[in-house]
């Protein structure tokens, strides 16, 4: 994970850096004003104090008394070495074990990149620009290429007073590295962010909550990854109990929900009539009207690549495929799209090639209403949940490549617009 924390004025032809370079080199055992004596030696608790710290910097006022903070790129390596014990198991702490489901190269797959911040500076033709870029193959120099070695970038750049940022990422994995995944995200400005279990800060100062609300956004994608990689158009995440209730932290009891809609044209829907496992138990239409995965001639397989339910639900219809128990601090539940007619009145891409290579183009995304509709798991009798939307981010996990694959994609106009209950 790595934070955009620099927040910049405008003061007439220079820029003032509300975070420095000493900020975001803060590490284990450096002090800053705040932090809690059990968090200055411990890994964990040093990253979220420091991210609150960094908010607190960045933090910009807003009305009515509804502050908000940072842009969060997040960058990450699938790899789990199943020896190390370090992940817990739908929230359970669990020991080591062997399996052949992540790859590992050895000792030292789980290692954190080199990374290189060209911190963000006003050009002549008064446009900001920065990024970052490097490599998780240490021992690497990315100056010399990055043929056979991972890389990613991601560079952000906007003219003073005009449009918008626009954020150009790139990825790449190699051999060491087959999965990894790369997202510009808008997360919650306090409480669990999609994927977290403690206190985050990020862009979203009022959460957008089914159905009342819009996502605008502009992409070009310029390489796609290859056939492994799980492009999101758009990504929603959130927390919320299997009863219902709101998450609090206890995670094994919190679940983390995710809708995903993947534009990659070489993504097949493992949804099928002969694979209801892949499938949600039902697909509700725009019209509310409820169809189940054993309705042959009605239900929409195609449009679903992969749904799982998350591991600590205790009253799952079979069949039924289970989330990757390893992959959140808590158990999950993924509902992944396919582009098809069935979403066209929601705005979403209706047929592949929609929005992929060769086809740039600004969507307006009825998010609020598709999400409203989504099957997501919930114990019998329990009120339903509130979905409210803590994360929204696009990207792509280039999921376990079977040779290096590069993606590249830019990003502008990113909006998240709440709408009225009659709009």
């Amino acid at each position: 994970m790595l934070c955009l924390h620099s927040l910049l004025y405008w003061t007439g032809s220079s820029l003032k850096h509300k975070v420095t370079e000493a900020h975001n080199k803060l590490g284990l055992g450096k002090r800053f004003p705040g932090i809690s004596p059990k968090a200055l030696n411990n890994t964990d608790l040093y990253a979220v104090e420091k991210e609150r710290y960094l908010g607190s910097l960045c933090e910009v006022a807003d009305t009515p008394k509804k502050p908000w903070h940072f842009w969060m790129v997040m960058l990450k390596n699938g790899n789990y070495d199943t020896n190390s014990g370090f992940c817990p198991e739908n929230g359970k702490k669990v020991g080591p074990f062997k399996s052949g489901g992540f790859p590992c190269y050895g000792d030292g797959c789980m290692n954190q990149p080199l990374l290189y911040h060209q911190q963000t500076e006003l050009s002549e033709m008064d446009k900001m620009r920065g990024g970052f870029n490097g490599t998780y193959d240490l021992g690497s120099d990315i100056r010399n290429g990055i043929d056979n070695i991972s890389f990613f970038e991601v560079v952000w750049e906007k003219r003073v007073g005009v449009g918008s940022w626009v954020f150009h990422h790139k990825l790449k994995t190699s051999k060491k590295y087959p999965w990894l995944m790369l997202y510009l995200r808008a997360d919650a400005t306090k409480g669990f962010s999609g994927g977290y279990h403690y206190d985050t800060r990020g862009m979203l100062k009022t959460l957008p909550e089914s159905p009342n609300f819009k996502v605008r956004v502009s992409l070009d994608v310029k390489q796609g990854g290859g056939p492994k990689s799980q492009f999101y158009l758009i990504d929603i995440g959130s927390c919320w109990k299997n009863n219902g209730a709101p998450c609090d932290g206890d995670v094994l009891t919190d679940v983390t929900r995710y809708s995903e809609m993947i534009i990659n044209t070489d993504t097949p829907a493992w949804c099928s009539p002969t694979s209801l496992i892949n499938c949600p138990p039902f697909h509700i239409t725009p019209n509310n009207t409820k169809i189940y995965r054993n309705d042959t001639a009605h239900f929409p397989y195609s449009a679903y690549h992969y749904y799982c339910a998350p591991g600590n639900a205790q009253h799952l219809e079979k069949p039924v495929s289970l989330c990757d128990p390893y992959s959140n601090p808590q158990a999950q539940e993924l509902v992944q799209l396919l582009p098809h007619p069935i979403w066209a009145e929601y705005g979403y891409p209706t047929k592949p090639g929609d929005g992929w290579v060769g086809d740039a183009r600004t969507w307006d995304l009825n998010v609020g209403g598709l999400s409203s509709r989504l099957y997501f798991y919930q114990d019998p009798g329990t009120p339903p949940a509130r979905r409210i939307w803590t994360s929204i981010d696009m990207g792509t996990e280039v999921f376990v490549s079977d040779k290096d694959e590069m993606a590249e994609w830019t990003l502008s106009d990113f909006d998240v617009l709440l709408t009225s209950p009659s709009s």
